[in-house]
């Protein structure tokens, strides 16, 4: 997909959620829509969704897309690699990562963005896969980091 295009289609996910937020104030729901308008509106998107800290774990809340691996091995994989440094990570070939979480074989790039709480602390991240070899870039890492601000 060219940039303008992709650009273009991100800002009008940006306006249709930010409409919807006004629909309801709970976090859950606005969660849920996100993904489900991600998952729905960019064809690229295999697997989208929210893990999610806790007790040290990082454990799959709400996602749209095939099963997930419910609970991910502490320190290992694009997630945890995206929380340990707090940065969004953008892995172009996930066959050539060392410690990759393959939880469906058919997942071949992936982007992990940090979600953070309204105090700026990391509480889970937003994990999105794609079936195509270098399906993310820096439109999408700055993009889904601007949405996730609306949470």
């Amino acid at each position: 997909m060219n940039s303008n295009k992709k650009l273009n289609r991100y800002k009008r996910i940006y306006g249709q959620f930010e409409n919807l937020l006004t629909k309801s104030d709970d976090f859950e729901a606005h969660m849920a829509t996100l993904l489900a308008i991600l998952h729905h509106k960019i064809d690229y998107f295999f697997w989208t969704g929210f893990y999610f800290l806790k007790d040290g774990k990082l454990i799959v809340k709400m996602y749209q897309g095939p099963v997930a691996c419910m609970e991910l091995k502490k320190d290992v994989g694009v997630c945890w690699k995206s929380i340990n440094n707090n940065e969004t990570i953008i892995i172009s070939d996930v066959g050539n990562l060392e410690g990759h979480i393959a939880c469906d074989s058919r997942s071949k790039s992936e982007i992990a963005i940090p979600f953070k709480n309204i105090k700026g602390d990391i509480i889970g991240v937003l994990d999105v896969d794609s079936k195509t070899i270098n399906s993310f870039d820096e439109i999408d890492a700055i993009e889904l980091k601007k949405i996730l601000k609306l949470i």
